[in-house]
């Protein structure tokens, strides 16, 4: 045997010996790589959501504060506008030091979050959340800013239950103490993985039963706790500004894209999906509202198409990325009607004085759209329901997580409006109240003659 041979079976045996070691080797560095690259984000849906966190926010200010503001009388629009942007602020403030760490703080209750981000306490700009596909991540200052949006939005939307008579002080503290007992363990319950209608199975997709049942129920509450209006059912009381009323609607629409697009937490074919819902379930609600009030009063009213384009909107919410567009005019269109007739005959009938009609659209109509949305999510309707999708088993699901949050959310307001009551009082005296909130709470007025 020759030098060379040897040297040759010499290499193949090392050859042999090292080709394990180098397949394991190679094996552990892939494992690395797809430990490291597990989590993207992608920019792309990082924009889209610092987007839509803004366009929620126009929705308060100015979209809701002008809504509601040309609805009531003269005398009483900047105590509106001053209510909408004080809540505004005094829930973002409640939001950060532990409304985000009682909703989603990691805690296992079904409940609440727990305390682990109080303060907003781990938060850097390296932390992430994830979205609803596998590995597909946004940053959680992005996800705390959205969600932030929604915190402060539904309890603005309470005021316009007892608009024109309650103290502005009494306003500020229920909401303080309602964010609190009833907001945060809500939406802890159904958007937490923990949470006990998310383990229900219900959907909703953008809020139904966490802003529009949660603000409507405590909206009716508070009207009847506070009282009616003076004069209500004698002295005139029709909206002073259909102008800005109908700008401010058509804010909400717009910032309503935020909302629902936005609920998606990525920019693809599922924020496509909860756009075009969003108008087409609002283009129905509008024709149907203003179809209604034609046959009905013989006249379609400026008032009744942004009661409409509102209704239609409440009630896509919590359907908006399951449903079909088609589907989405229907339940519209049945939202619109079902509203109209609480607005018109219900509360005529009972007599509560929900002054911008805050439970007879937003608790309506979220009841409505949150248990319509397991029935059109059924593929046979349009829907993203799979082929094992039981829309009847669905159903009775969202009729549960609509119980369950009237129950909570009217228990929880009742105590805190009677706690309110009796440590400040909700109501401002008659004279106060006939004079006008704007000069007697605040001190200015919104227009000078």
């Amino acid at each position: 045997m020759n030098k060379f041979t040897k040297i040759s079976g010499l290499a193949t045996a090392l050859s042999a010996l090292a080709l394990p070691v180098l397949a394991q080797s190679t094996e552990t560095v892939t494992e690395a790589v797809a430990e490291v690259v597990t989590e993207t984000m992608d920019k792309g849906d990082v924009a889209w959501m610092m987007v839509s966190t803004l366009l929620v926010l126009m929705m308060i200010l100015p979209g809701l504060s002008l809504f509601y503001g040309g609805l009531v009388r003269t005398k009483n629009m900047l105590s509106v506008l001053m209510q909408c942007t004080l809540i505004t602020a005094l829930v973002m403030v409640i939001w950060v030091v532990y409304g985000y760490s009682f909703a989603f703080g990691g805690g296992t209750s079904p409940f609440w979050g727990g305390t682990g981000k109080l303060f907003l306490a781990g938060v850097t700009m390296d932390s992430m959340v994830p979205t609803f596909t596998d590995g597909v991540v946004i940053p959680e200052f992005v996800f705390i800013a959205f969600q932030m949006t929604f915190a402060a939005i539904t309890p603005v939307l309470i005021v316009g239950a007892f608009a024109e008579r309650m103290k502005f002080s009494a306003v500020l503290v229920f909401v303080a103490l309602w964010v609190t007992f009833v907001y945060f363990p809500v939406a802890h319950m159904v958007w937490d993985s923990a949470g006990l209608i998310f383990n229900m199975g219900a959907l909703d997709f953008a809020g139904g039963t966490v802003v529009h049942i949660n603000a409507g129920i405590a909206a009716l509450f508070g009207s009847i706790m506070v009282g009616k209006r003076v004069g209500f059912g004698k002295d005139m009381m029709a909206p002073h500004s259909m102008t800005l009323t109908m700008v401010g609607a058509s804010l909400l629409w717009v910032g309503w894209f935020g909302f629902n697009a936005g609920s998606n937490l990525e920019a693809n074919g599922g924020a496509g999906l909860a756009m075009i819902n969003t108008f087409t379930a609002t283009a129905g609600a509008i024709l149907a509202w203003s179809g209604i009030e034609a046959v009905l009063r013989g006249k379609a009213s400026m008032l009744g198409a942004a009661s409409g384009m509102v209704a239609g909107l409440v009630a896509v919410t919590p359907a908006a990325g399951s449903i079909g567009p088609v589907g989405a005019i229907v339940l519209g269109a049945g939202a619109s009607a079902l509203c109209y007739f609480f607005v018109a005959t219900v509360k005529n009938k009972f007599g509560y004085d929900d002054s911008l009609d805050v439970f007879g659209i937003h608790g309506i109509g979220g009841i409505f759209g949150a248990i319509a949305t397991g029935i059109f999510t059924a593929p046979g309707l349009g829907g993203t329901g799979g082929d094992d999708y039981s829309w009847v088993n669905q159903t009775w699901i969202q009729i549960q997580a609509v119980g369950i949050t009237i129950a909570w959310c009217a228990i929880g307001s009742l105590i805190l409006y009677k706690l309110v009551d009796m440590f400040i009082g909700l109501r401002v005296d008659e004279d106060t109240e006939r004079q006008g909130l704007d000069l007697s709470e605040h001190g200015e007025s919104a227009y000078h003659s």
